[in-house]
């Protein structure tokens, strides 16, 4: 009886071990891979979750990084391959003292996607990354399959010399403070308070000469012009008052194939804020469009 007692605790042992210490096939690909690519003579760091010459390519905003997607890029590994950027100046890409152009941060996108073998690429951008993969669609249109457009405008939201008072005070030694009053303007109606302080964090990490050529980057007129978008094109929006039935009027006459939507109750990183709707928001895009390729 007693070694039958034995047999049965120690297999039991093994059973519990095996669970902690097996990782599922879901976990694995959960899993991204850290990576660099060349650009000139800096580094560009990317996560890749998955194998294939399609990607799903997420680009992040004004001076955040690739974890701004840490609850969206693992879920949507498991339809397609994925890849999330940091751009040149953020997370842990190299952060030299070059001018920040929306052109420098295209052709590190793409950079990024021959590194990995990938030959086009639906390329999600929240906030300044709307006109970051705006220019990429521009340069490379060829390898771009669609665009999905988080809370980021495709038009300048006031004139050039407003937007040049704005980030005036951040170009001497009162950055952080000034910094940190626009961040926090931005950040103000997440309702998660540590979710809130994270973020804050993670921007005011960035570097005031990559965060100032970064917003003089976004003052250029050329990456303002109205060419027409004809990929596919996913736009959410946080509610506010610059999203105007005016706006919208003019998104639609600049894209063809396009599904608009403004939610209510979430902030400017609603992609953090709703991280589950917005999944689902893109997965239903994706397969709508016919663009997930099955690994």
């Amino acid at each position: 009886m007693k070694n039958i007692f034995r047999r049965g605790l120690v297999a039991s042992l093994l059973a519990v071990a095996f669970l902690f210490t097996a990782p599922s096939h879901q976990a694995k690909e959960a899993q991204p891979q850290d990576r660099f690519a060349k650009l000139d003579a800096m580094r560009v760091h990317y996560q890749n979750y998955g194998q294939g010459t399609d990607a799903l390519v997420f680009v992040h905003g004004w001076t955040c990084n690739l974890n701004f997607w840490k609850t969206n890029a693992p879920a949507l590994a498991k339809q397609t391959r994925v890849l999330a950027v940091d751009l040149p100046g953020h997370g842990e890409s190299d952060k030299p003292e070059v001018t920040y152009s929306m052109d420098l941060f295209a052709r590190a996108i793409d950079a990024v996607l021959r590194d990995a073998g990938v030959e086009r690429a639906v390329l999600v951008g929240h906030s300044m990354g709307t006109p970051v993969i705006r220019q990429f669609y521009r340069k490379y249109p060829d390898k771009t399959r669609a665009l999905v457009i988080v809370d980021g405008s495709l038009q300048p939201f006031s004139n050039p010399e407003a937007m040049k008072k704005l980030v005036e005070p951040m170009r001497g030694p009162s950055y952080q403070a000034a910094a940190s009053l626009m961040i926090g303007v931005m950040t103000r109606p997440m309702k998660d308070a540590a979710l809130r302080e994270e973020v804050k964090a993670a921007m005011l990490r960035t570097p005031q000469h990559v965060a100032v050529s970064a917003f003089d980057g976004m003052l250029a007129t050329d990456i303002w012009l109205p060419d027409q978008i004809k990929v596919p094109t996913l736009v959410i929006l946080a509610k506010q008052p610059n999203w105007t039935s005016e706006y919208e009027q003019f998104v639609r006459g600049l894209i063809p194939n396009l599904d608009y939507q403004v939610w209510d109750g979430v902030s400017h990183f609603l992609m953090m804020d709703e991280p589950q709707k917005f999944n689902d928001a893109l997965a239903a895009f994706l397969k709508k469009n016919k663009l997930v390729k099955q690994r």
